[in-house]
């Protein structure tokens, strides 16, 4: 059987979403490096006393690095759970409920973390 593409309409469009599908493979193909670098970073600081680890942030490079390191692994997490939730949350209560707390908590653990990243780099 046939379609007329009068029967497509106001199925929403073929773009939809688009945006948020390749912000969700460039924080993936931004984590690679990052992950790495953040991964080789840490295990030669595993051990090390306090003032290493700030002595370590104090640097600009790898203050940066490590915030970027955040943000990118925050937003590809919430993109990933956004995905999740349209397609698996049925009620849309429920499903809006869990959009909004997805988007807040993310937001408030990559906060929490830059200002982390912040206190050390700083000395406070």
């Amino acid at each position: 059987m046939v379609q007329r593409a009068s029967a497509a309409r106001r199925l929403g469009s073929a773009r939809a979403g688009l945006a948020e599908w390749k912000l969700q493979r460039l924080t993936a193909v931004a984590l690679v490096p990052l992950g790495l670098w953040f991964v080789f970073a840490m295990l030669a600081l595993s051990g090390e006393p306090y003032a290493e680890v700030r002595a370590f942030f104090a640097s600009p490079f790898n203050a940066t690095m490590t915030i970027l390191t955040v943000i990118a692994a925050f937003q590809h997490a919430r993109l990933g759970v956004r995905v999740i939730v349209e397609d698996y949350v049925h009620a849309p209560a429920a499903r809006v409920a869990a959009l909004v707390a997805t988007d807040l908590l993310a937001f408030a653990f990559a906060t929490s973390c830059i200002v982390a990243v912040l206190f050390a780099a700083l000395g406070s």
